[in-house]
C-alpha cells in the first residue's frame, strides 16, 4: 500500500464514503456539506461548466475542505466534525499549504469551543500534527486568544481566515508589478488558492498579472515526492486557463541557464527574523540556481508565516515524513525491495539568496521583515532585482 492510499484509511466515518456526481468531465465527489462562502474561489472545470469553491470553510459546526489527496482526477470534499478529524486532515495532508493548514486549525479551535471541548486539549492535538509551518501555531494562538477574550468562536475563526484572504489578495496586487508582459515564472510546490483558502501566495501575483491582461507563462516544478506541482499547481493553472508546463524538478537548472525563466516566485512555510525561510524540499536548490544565473528569486507569504521568535533557519524544525512517499509513486513501489529512503519535507533557504519578500505591505528586504509582521501597513515598494540572464542576453544582442 502506497502512502496516498494509507493516508486515506483512518478517521472520517460516513464522510469518507463518496457520493459521485455525473459531471461529464472531472469526477466530483462530495463528502458532506459543500456550500462555500462568497468571494473568489478555486475553479473546478467540468464538461458542464465551472464549479467554484474555497479551499477551506466552516458551515455550522462542520469544517469542510477540498481533499487535496484526490486531485487532479477526482474532486472531493472532506468534512470534519471533531478535533481528531481536524488533526487527521492536517497530518494526512488532506489539506496542504501553510496558510490553508492555519485556516483549518483556526476553524478546528472554533469547533472545539462550540462543542465544549477544553481549548488547551484541542490546541495540543491540532498543533502536534506537523512541526514546520508557522501558520498552524499562529492560527491556534490567535483564535484561542480571541475566544478566551470573549469573542464568538466562529466569528473569531472567520475573522482570522478573512484576514488571511485579504492579505493574499494584496500579495497578488503587490507582486504582479514584478511580472512583465510576456514573462515566464518558475514556481515550486503549490502556493495557489488550494494552499491559502483563496488567491494564493506565489500564484497570487501570477493570477493578478493575468487579470491585468499580461501574458504569463509558468514553469511548474513537479515537486517530488508528493508531486504537488504536477497534481495541484498544474490543476489550478489549467482551471484558470493560464499557460504553463510541468517540468521535472531536475530540469529547472536547464531552463534557468538558457535564459527562459525571468523570475522565480515561491511560497513559504516559516520565515525567520533574519529572512531565512523553510519551504517544500527542493526550494533551496532553485534559489541557488536563480542566484547563480542572476534571476530574481521572490518569496510570497502572509503575516502568519513570519516567525519573529526564531533568529535563523537553523532553528526551524524540519518534518521528516514517511519514507514510502519516496519509495512509492501512488500505489506502485518504484524502488527495489529492501532499500531505505530519507524524506525531509522541507529545506531552508538563506536570506542572502532572496531578492525580496512579497507581502501585503510591499516587496520587502530581509531587514524589513520585522515591520511586516508587527508594524503598520506601508505603501507597496518593489525590491530592485538583479538583472536576469535573459535581460543580459537581450542586451548583448542589441550591441
Amino acid at each position: 500500500m502506497g502512502p496516498e492510499e494509507s493516508d486515506r484509511v483512518g478517521l472520517g466515518g460516513d464522510r469518507m464514503r463518496p457520493v459521485r456526481l455525473d459531471t461529464g468531465g472531472t469526477t466530483l465527489i462530495i463528502r458532506g456539506g459543500h456550500s462555500s462562502p462568497g468571494g473568489p474561489k478555486v475553479k473546478v472545470r467540468t464538461q458542464k461548466g465551472v464549479e467554484e469553491y474555497r479551499a477551506v470553510w466552516m458551515d455550522g459546526d462542520t469544517v469542510s475542505m477540498i481533499d487535496q489527496r484526490a486531485l487532479p482526477h477526482t474532486f472531493e470534499i472532506y468534512s470534519a466534525e471533531t478535533t481528531d478529524e481536524i488533526a487527521f486532515a492536517i497530518r494526512a495532508m488532506v489539506v496542504r499549504g501553510a496558510p490553508s493548514i492555519g485556516a483549518v486549525a483556526a476553524y478546528g479551535i472554533a469547533m472545539a469551543a462550540m462543542n465544549g471541548e477544553p481549548l488547551e486539549q484541542a490546541a495540543k492535538a491540532i498543533t502536534s500534527t506537523r512541526p514546520t509551518a508557522n501558520d498552524l501555531f499562529y492560527a491556534v494562538r490567535q483564535v484561542r486568544s480571541d475566544i478566551e477574550a470573549g469573542m464568538d468562536p466562529q466569528m473569531a475563526a472567520e475573522q482570522y481566515v478573512e484576514g488571511l484572504v485579504a492579505q493574499c489578495r494584496a500579495i497578488g496586487e503587490v507582486g504582479q508589478v514584478l511580472i512583465k508582459d510576456g514573462a515566464s515564472v518558475l514556481t515550486h510546490c503549490n502556493a495557489g488558492a488550494l494552499a491559502t483558502v483563496d488567491y494564493g501566495t506565489a500564484l497570487a501575483p501570477i493570477r493578478a498579472a493575468v487579470a491585468a491582461k499580461k501574458e504569463v507563462f509558468v514553469f511548474v516544478d513537479e515537486t517530488r515526492p508528493r508531486l504537488q506541482g504536477t497534481k495541484l499547481t498544474a490543476w489550478e493553472l489549467s482551471n484558470e486557463g493560464i499557460p504553463h508546463a510541468i517540468i521535472a524538478d531536475n530540469a529547472a537548472g536547464y531552463f534557468i541557464s538558457r535564459g527562459e525563466v525571468d523570475l522565480v516566485i515561491v511560497g513559504a512555510d516559516r520565515i525567520c527574523r533574519n529572512g531565512d525561510f523553510a519551504n517544500k524540499i527542493g526550494t533551496y536548490e532553485k534559489a541557488l540556481l536563480a542566484n547563480a544565473h542572476g534571476v530574481p528569486f521572490y518569496v510570497a507569504a502572509p503575516v502568519s508565516t513570519f516567525d519573529p521568535e526564531l533568529a535563523s533557519g537553523a532553528d526551524i524544525p524540519i518534518e521528516e515524513r514517511d519514507p514510502r512517499e519516496v519509495l512509492f509513486i501512488g500505489e506502485y513501489r518504484v524502488a527495489p525491495e529492501g532499500v531505505e529512503a530519507l524524506n525531509p519535507a522541507f529545506d531552508v533557504t538563506p536570506a542572502g539568496l532572496v531578492t525580496g519578500y512579497i507581502t501585503d505591505r510591499g516587496v520587502l528586504t530581509a531587514a524589513e521583515l520585522g515591520e511586516a509582521a508587527t508594524g503598520p501597513a506601508k505603501a507597496a515598494t518593489v525590491a530592485d532585482p538583479k538583472p536576469s540572464l535573459k535581460a543580459k542576453q537581450k542586451g548583448k544582442a542589441k550591441k
